[in-house]
């Protein structure tokens, strides 16, 4: 063999050694909790009601120095169903104005000239031209929107009034202006499972109440969006006896602070605590109703400790233009009380770049901030220096959606 042939068959076989040591590079993620951590914790409601508590005392815990006072009067809720080219909808009673129409049949809104709202038969006929917003009076059965998003999870059906005004990028929005307490029917649910203690689906349900009025947009003619954005609104469908128990016997409840209704943060499981609001909403001022507090009954949760594997590869290309050269490792430089990840380094061969706990969450996909990193190759294992406790596997049931924005 030649000099030149026995060099090339050397680097071929050095490669064929390090390409499957540099396949098997791994990031082990072992975390905690599911959520954004902030304000209380839903599978940690259900433990502490399983155990008594009342929930005026779960509220009290999770929203530190906070208390519950009456609403006083009535409000409306609006909330944003969709926004499409045309409203498809049936189950209306009547038009404002005093026109009359068949709830058993459809009919179709769209956007008409100067910013007003054409209604159609479904036979296509215009049945007449209104200034927005046009309110439509629902039957009995509530009125209906047809053609909703793919992740809606009611079949589209609602109390209230419908609106139909001009979007700000074009066509049609559908609104439900409802009563409050109507809303939170079918908030609830959405939320948090029926079949939970009575006193976590009343903690459940004051809270929600209250982050609709904390979080009242009062901008493009509607206050609240029908999903995570705001809170998961399942309308008529979602209504079940338990929730709708636990919205009545709280009526009119809210929590404040200092005489005012706070914004009363939830999400799924806090692993074992929650955090301080500033430190997983880094945008977010320091709030002293949304500070860290322990947390020692959502152990059911599924999500209370986790693992996620990936290759070191797959990793990268999450990340993608935050690894500098090749990814080496994820260094935790700030966590929070709990101990979620506030700050992070991302560790390449090119380069270092910093990243927030929620960038890094977003961009890996994990369940919470609250995770250490380590990387595992063939020669070594490199981790971050400040690892939470050792995870475990409990058994759980299903978890609830932990809607409040952001997430």
């Amino acid at each position: 063999m030649t000099p030149l042939r026995s060099a090339f068959v050397a680097a071929v076989l050095a490669c064929a050694w390090a390409a499957p040591a540099q396949g098997a590079s791994r990031l082990v993620v072992r975390g905690a909790g599911f959520g954004h951590g902030i304000g209380m914790s839903q599978y940690g409601a259900m433990g502490f009601a399983q155990r008594g508590a009342d929930h005026a005392a779960i509220l009290a815990h999770y929203y530190t120095g906070t208390r519950i006072a009456a609403l006083g009067a009535a409000r409306e809720v609006r909330v944003l169903l969709k926004t499409a080219a045309r409203i498809v909808l049936t189950g209306a009673a009547s038009v404002a104005g005093g026109r009359t129409l068949d709830p058993t049949r459809t009919y179709t809104a769209v956007r008409g000239l100067s910013g007003q709202v054409t209604l159609r038969s479904a036979s296509g006929r215009a049945l007449g031209t209104y200034a927005a917003p046009l309110r439509i009076t629902g039957g009995p059965g509530g009125f209906q929107v047809r053609g909703r998003a793919a992740n809606d999870v009611s079949d589209g059906r609602y109390r209230g009034t419908l609106e139909i005004r001009p979007a700000a990028i074009g066509g049609v929005s559908a609104i439900d202006a409802v009563g409050l307490e109507d809303y939170l029917r079918g908030v609830v649910p959405g939320e948090m499972p029926s079949g939970w203690p009575a006193e976590a689906l009343r903690a459940q349900a004051v809270a929600a109440r209250t982050y609709a009025i904390a979080t009242s947009k009062n901008g493009d003619g509607f206050d609240q969006y029908a999903d995570t954005r705001s809170q998961m609104y399942t309308g008529i469908a979602g209504e079940q006896p338990t929730t709708d128990a636990a919205v009545e016997a709280t009526r009119g409840e809210v929590v404040v602070y200092g005489g005012k209704p706070i914004v009363t943060y939830y999400f799924s499981t806090s692993g074992g605590r929650t955090e301080n609001v500033e430190n997983s909403f880094l945008d977010a001022a320091p709030a002293p109703w949304l500070v860290s507090v322990a947390d020692p009954y959502d152990a059911l949760s599924p999500r209370h400790r986790w693992t996620k594997r990936m290759s070191l590869r797959s990793a990268q290309r999450r990340l993608g233009s935050l690894v500098r050269g090749s990814l080496r490792q994820i260094k935790v430089l700030r966590r929070g009380r709990s101990p979620r990840v506030v700050r992070a380094e991302i560790v390449g061969t090119g380069g270092r770049t910093r990243i927030s706990g929620p960038q890094l969450r977003s961009k890996l996909g994990l369940f919470d901030t609250w995770a250490s990193f380590t990387v595992l190759t063939a020669r070594a294992t490199r981790g971050d220096d400040s690892r939470p406790r050792r995870p475990r596997r409990p058994a759980a049931p299903s978890t609830p959606t932990g809607g409040t924005a952001p997430r």
